[in-house]
């Protein structure tokens, strides 16, 4: 069995400056430095090996291998997109094989460019390859009863990622142009046939959760690809008749488990490990994980909230 701390480790696992400077410089100057524009800040790094293997088109990218660095020519949506989909044709990574049709926004810092350049997007299964900060709503929905707390925890259908692990009650990615309560009013009705007035009176936001994670097989692609999130993060508390069912292809089943049937399925890594994270914060901030308990507790609760390197929403 896993400690709180090492369900965070699992999760948040791209290394810290301060734990081992000389490692963390080693491995950062190992990667190219994706761009918007020049002069500005990075919004991603990007693996050498994925960089080797990108159909880069000369008329919409400047990939400068000396300084490392890569960013685009002229419109940045049209070069990602028009490169991913050449990569998709030429069978390039098979993290593209699961195309999802569906947008995500690449922020950069301070908003919008000085020019005006509109929004920049990358196609969903594509932005890993990029290693840019990507965003989604997890919402947690639980029920008061007589024999305490109890939470609605769904099993991930086995075809898909991370398929058979548990998840949190509702989750999804936000797409370009959405916001974090319509994603979750959308992705409640599609995957757990919650009625949107009910999701609109009672989902109650709490804050959000960061981290850094190194992709594995089971993410579906390429080991190793970088993954950098932000979750936007909601409660919904219940009455014992509202039960949630299955509603597209995502999920199994639910089950109704105790706060103790929760934390031991944690423990052993049986939920996807970010939804992990997302429960360790929902017992923060319901005073079940405090300081007399949890002897990482001050460690964890800043782990939750990593400080990521690149640009973050100013709004979404």
């Amino acid at each position: 069995m896993k400690s709180n701390l090492d369900i965070v480790n699992d999760c948040d696992s791209f290394p810290y400056y301060d734990a081992d400077p000389q490692a963390y410089t080693e491995l950062v100057s190992s990667y190219y430095e994706l761009f918007t524009q020049r002069n500005s800040k990075p919004v991603g790094y990007v693996l050498p090996w994925v960089v080797e293997k990108m159909p880069w088109d000369d008329s919409l990218w400047v990939v400068d291998h000396d300084k490392k660095q890569i960013y685009p020519k002229l419109t940045q949506s049209k070069g990602f997109d028009a490169t991913l989909r050449k990569a998709r044709e030429i069978g390039a990574f098979k993290v593209l094989e699961k195309w999802r049709n569906e947008l995500y926004t690449v922020h950069r810092e301070n908003g919008l460019d000085p020019v005006g350049d509109p929004t920049i997007t990358v196609e969903r299964s594509g932005s890993p390859l990029f290693g840019v900060v990507t965003y989604g709503v997890h919402m947690t929905t639980y029920v008061n009863t007589k024999e305490g707390m109890k939470i609605w925890v769904p099993k991930r259908a086995k075809g898909k990622t991370y398929g058979g692990l548990f998840d949190n009650t509702v989750a999804g990615g936000i797409a370009t142009g959405e916001q974090p309560l319509e994603c979750i009013v959308r992705e409640a009705a599609e995957e757990a046939s919650f009625p949107e007035e009910l999701v609109r009176s009672a989902a109650k936001p709490g804050g959000t959760i960061s981290y850094f994670s190194f992709r594995d097989k089971r993410a579906g692609g390429e080991n190793g690809l970088l993954q950098p999130e932000v979750q936007f993060v909601y409660d919904m508390e219940v009455g014992e008749d509202v039960v949630p069912k299955p509603c597209d292809d995502e999920v199994e089943d639910f089950r109704l488990w105790s706060v103790d049937e929760v934390q031991k399925a944690i423990s052993e890594s049986l939920f996807k490990p970010n939804c992990a994270l997302l429960l360790l914060d929902f017992f923060i901030r319901h005073g079940i994980l405090t300081a007399e308990n949890e002897k990482d507790y001050v460690e964890i609760v800043s782990r939750l909230h990593r400080k990521l390197p690149f640009p973050t929403a100013t709004t979404m």
